[in-house]
Formats: C-alpha cells, structure tokens, sequence
C-alpha cells in the first residue's frame, strides 16, 4: 500500500471511527506482498477492534481467503466498517463486490474505499480508475449513503488540472477516497420487506454470475493493429495548412 493511500485511509478512521467501543472491521484486499510493511491493521492499532483480513490470496495479513471472489466470507449485518484500499482498480466487476460490502455492513456502518484516479497499471490486472461520480455511482446502485467522495487532483490552473505540477512522491496516484454508510432499514414494514427481497435478488443473481465469469483471464488481450503499436495517437507534427 502507497503512502498516500494509507494517510487518506487514517483520515476516514479518524474522522468517522470513534475509540469509545469496540468495533468488527472487515478489510477487503488485506494481503501485502513484497517488501510492504503499512497495514490496515496497523492503522487500527488504537482502536478497539476485532479485526478481519479477507483476500482472493493467501499471504501476510490475511485471515481468510476468498475462495469465491465476489462473496466476501462474513455474515450479513455482521461489520461496523468494511475497509478496502487500493483493491477497487483490480475488481474486474466492482459493483458486486460494493453490493457485497452493503450486505455484510450492519445498519449505520461504514465503508472506507480508496482507490487511483491515475497512475500506470499495475499488478495482474488492472481494470479501473476512479473519481467521485464514480462513488455516487456505487452509492446509488448498492443503496448506501455516500458521506464524503473527493480525489487528490493537482493544483487547477484555470479550467485544467496542472498535471506537470504533481509530487510523484506524495501524489503520484491522485487517489480517489469515498466514504459509504448503510441506512437504517425503511420504517415501513412492506417497503422494508420489498427492499430486502429485491436486494436479495440482485446481489445473489450478480454475485452468482460475477463468480461464475470470474474475471480478464479467459479474454486474452488483442494484439496491436499495425499502426496502433501507440493506441492509435498520431506523431506529433504541425497541422496542414488551410489556407492558400
């Protein structure tokens, strides 16, 4: 994990985590690889917490693997704060794993994600960046409460973002940080049993069809038309004139 994920991550902790109970924090994508060493579990360290690492590979940091991608190994109702950073670009189907996220969180629960809005791909696979229509867009599918959604973009210099400003050091990825909340359930006893039964089908039909479908490894990646070695960008070169 980046620098600057996990300080957007200790930001959402301090602000929306208080230390005067215990609390269930499931973190999706826990694994650590390499020579990392910052940890969601770490980051926690003052709380009082009960903590579970959850991660389609075994490795440090975690305590469960998923052996079905797309169905997160707790309970529904079960977690006060779901945890996933820098895991969101590697989910090929992402809004199942956000559907999956709003069942396991208990009502008034949080959901912390950060994830690129730039950088290079990186890893196996590497599907997604994101910005904070991009959260609206989960809250509105997922039905959770979206409370804060930002992106480190660099400084503006008049309508654009001055990207020869960036500080590759701190900034590289200019991530994006969205933070989610599950309602309580609708007063209403017909519209609460209506919106249980049609979340229990939709989630259950996708989780069953992302599992299924797996990811980008049966779809290998198409060679380059000839001309395209550059994704189609022409040579820079001054525009014909118009004019004589």
């Amino acid at each position: 994990m980046h620098r600057s994920a996990y300080e957007q991550m200790r930001l959402c902790v301090e602000e929306y985590l208080p230390k005067d109970r215990r609390h269930r924090v499931v973190d999706l994508g826990s694994r650590i690889s390499g020579k990392q060493t910052r940890t969601h579990r770490g980051l926690l360290a003052g709380h009082d917490i009960d903590y579970f690492g959850v991660d389609v590979l075994d490795g440090p940091n975690v305590d469960a693997v998923m052996t079905r991608p797309y169905r997160i190994p707790a309970k529904s109702r079960s977690a006060d704060v779901v945890l996933s950073g820098q895991a969101f670009e590697h989910i090929p189907f992402f809004w199942v794993s956000m559907m999956e996220i709003a069942r396991v969180l208990r009502p008034g629960g949080h959901a912390f994600i950060t994830a690129p809005s730039r950088g290079h791909a990186h890893d196996a696979q590497d599907c997604w960046r994101y910005y904070p229509d991009g959260f609206r867009a989960m809250a509105a599918h997922s039905r959770l409460e979206l409370r804060e959604a930002y992106t480190d973009f660099p400084p503006a210099r008049g309508i654009w973002h001055d990207y020869s400003s960036i500080d590759a050091a701190a900034a590289y990825w200019g991530d994006s940080v969205g933070v989610f909340r599950r309602p309580q359930p609708h007063r209403r006893p017909v519209t609460r049993l209506k919106n249980t039964l049609a979340d229990l089908v939709v989630r259950e039909t996708a989780v069953w069809w992302a599992n299924r479908a797996g990811g980008v490894d049966r779809v290998p990646l198409p060679r380059p038309l000839d001309g395209r070695e550059r994704c189609g960008r022409p040579d820079s070169r001054t525009a014909p004139s118009t004019t004589g």
